[in-house]
This record gives C-alpha cells, sequence and structure tokens, in this order.
C-alpha cells in the first residue's frame, strides 16, 4: 500500500540555476530550470525514503 507524504519544496535561483530544497528533511538539488529543480528534488526524496 502506498502512502503519499505532503512536504514543503522551496526553489531558489543561485546565478544560472535554480536549487531546490525540502526543510522537513533537509534534502537539497539543483537544476537549469524550476522545472528540472523540482524533479531532481523528488527523485532525491524518492530515493531517501526508499533506502
Amino acid at each position: 500500500m502506498k502512502q503519499f507524504k505532503q512536504l514543503t519544496c522551496i526553489i531558489e535561483r543561485e546565478g544560472d540555476s535554480y536549487v531546490s530544497l525540502c526543510p522537513q528533511i533537509d534534502i537539497a538539488s539543483q537544476g537549469n530550470s524550476v522545472e528540472e529543480a523540482r524533479k531532481n528534488l523528488v527523485d532525491a526524496i524518492e530515493l531517501f525514503f526508499l533506502k
């Protein structure tokens, strides 16, 4: 059975790229666009919960 959690995602521009952060579990990622930064953060969070 899948469980869903709602987490906060903060995305900020840093130079030419974007940094995404989930403060509840202290995971960050980055990307060249807002969409890419969000997707990379979601991927990192999924890996965090699968370990």
